[in-house]
């Protein structure tokens, strides 16, 4: 707590009228940006695994949050105390099981009673949708995924995988239906449903659609780094090869890879 206090009172030094230029200038807006970025770092040190960059990136991302709470502070609307207390009376409030006399089976019912228990919470309480609520900031496939697990939770969801996987391979038809006739609005709305249908079936897997994307552009970015290295050791440039040559140096860097 007194190191938490320190960085607090550092920010006010930053954002007072003696301190950094730059700190002054900033708002909750502009700092948008950076809050974003400092959280996929964060996400990028914990697939890592390496602890030293996870806790210097989330003392990052602990700065943005000293740093809105500042703002806050001078604009008379809350304080980091404000933030801090605000968190501690929610993680109290729903963790009956934990700090009352509420008992539950499993994860799957604190889960339940967590949201049954934030949709009676005061800030939450002219919500008419069970869909109301789901940040429209969220990435794309995160937003999916949480919607399609709000919506399961009134029984509008597959009975397992197959479904899904069978409706993938649907919208995959009505893709191509939809390239060949050029109309580009309709292709825009047959890639949303062939994407959403696919983050349906990540999830019926249990597999989180976001994390498992983000893991695949990582090897696809390793292979091709791979390539890369192989063709200008051998003398060689990508641009000036054929689709075919391409693919070899691909399904090599493949192999090596071990994937």
């Amino acid at each position: 707590m007194e190191e938490f206090q320190r960085l607090v009172d550092i920010m006010a030094r930053l954002r007072g009228m003696d301190g950094c230029p730059w700190d002054r200038e900033q708002s909750h807006s502009s700092l948008k940006p950076y809050l974003l970025e400092e959280a996929y770092e964060v996400l990028e040190a914990i697939d890592a695994g390496h602890d030293g960059k996870l806790c210097e990136e989330l003392g990052d991302l602990l700065l943005q949050i000293v740093f809105h709470a500042q703002i806050g502070a001078e604009e008379g609307r809350f304080t980091a105390a404000d933030v801090c207390r605000g968190i501690s009376g929610k993680l109290l409030n729903r963790h009956p099981h934990v700090f009352g006399e509420t008992r539950v089976r499993d994860s799957d019912e604190v889960v339940d009673n967590w949201e049954r228990i934030k949709r009676a919470e005061p800030l939450n309480e002219g919500r008419a949708s069970i869909l109301d609520g789901v940040p429209h900031a969220l990435p794309a496939l995160q937003k999916a995924t949480k919607v399609q697990k709000r919506v399961a939770k009134v029984g509008f969801d597959w009975d397992d995988h197959h479904g899904p996987a069978a409706k993938v391979r649907e919208e995959l038809g009505e893709v191509e239906e939809a390239a060949e006739t050029g109309d580009e609005e309709r292709l825009i709305a047959e890639i949303g449903d062939l994407l959403f249908a696919v983050v349906n079936l990540a999830r019926r897997l249990g597999i989180d659609s976001e994390d498992a994307l983000r893991q695949g552009v990582a090897r696809f970015s390793a292979r091709f780094r791979a390539m890369e290295s192989r063709a200008e050791a051998e003398g060689i440039r990508l641009q000036g090869l054929s689709l075919a040559e391409l693919d070899e140096l691909w399904e090599v860097a493949k192999a090596e890879s071990g994937d």
